[in-house]
């Protein structure tokens, strides 16, 4: 069935994690797993873009295929995709309930909480409000202007790249850069979410940008979307804790 499928036929059975989020999962899991999979991240998430999203069920499926676009839907099964099928996490609706599914089997937990992060943040972009949207271009054209290297994450590095062989003001909002600016803005979000819940190591690599100006959009997002109290992002506010 697909996401959606799934996601109609139990929303009824869908077990209440907090007062915006609930699941249901395909496959018993244990609760210990259930908390690492699901509480504990879902715990990191900051008021601020938990109080702007719609009510959210999370299916939790052994593997997750990807649909052929508007024919059909991503889709979960309980056998491993073919080659190039397979996808970590999708999204979709069901009347007014957003509809996020995370692949478990053969997942280390960490990459789940990517997953679940990543496609949270392609929620919020989606979604961004002006004053955001502004704020965070502000940001990219003051990068650009001094001609900062690299990026958060492999896509919005290439629509970098493509913006920069395509457009000779790099700082006018045209529709190449508002499309890298709102796919870095995913990638910034998906970090800073996933920073928050665990303690992880940034790759280093030719495409990583430095990490001064890293830490500028992460002081931004910090003061966009404050950490719930009790969580630590910058290095400095482990000692406060």
């Amino acid at each position: 069935m697909t996401v959606e499928e799934v996601a109609a036929r139990f929303r009824g059975e869908m077990i209440p994690l907090t007062n915006k989020f609930s699941y249901f999962s395909v496959v018993p899991m244990p609760e210990e797993d259930l908390r690492q999979y699901l509480s504990e991240p879902i715990a990191a998430i900051s008021p601020a873009i938990t109080a702007a999203l719609p009510p959210v069920g999370i299916v939790l499926a052994p593997y997750l295929e990807k649909g052929n676009g508007k024919e059909t839907g991503d889709a979960v099964t309980f056998e491993h995709p073919a080659e190039g099928r397979q996808i970590g996490a999708s999204r979709g609706s069901l009347d007014d309930m957003l509809v996020l599914a995370l692949a478990t089997k053969d997942v280390e937990v960490a990459d789940c909480h990517y997953q679940f992060y990543n496609v949270l943040a392609a929620v919020v972009a989606d979604r961004w409000a002006l004053d955001v949207q502004e704020r965070f271009f502000r940001t990219l054209r003051e990068e650009l202007s001094a001609e900062v290297h690299g990026e958060v994450d492999e896509k919005s590095w290439h629509l970098k790249q493509a913006l920069l062989r395509r457009q000779t003001n790099v700082r006018k909002e045209t529709k190449l850069f508002r499309e890298y600016a709102r796919q870095a803005f995913e990638d910034t979000l998906t970090l800073y979410l996933h920073g928050t819940c665990c303690d992880i190591d940034i790759e280093t690599g030719p495409r990583q940008m430095p990490s001064r100006y890293l830490r500028r959009r992460l002081e931004l997002f910090l003061s966009l979307f404050p950490a719930p109290e009790g969580y630590a992002v910058l290095p400095e506010q482990l000692k406060t804790r």
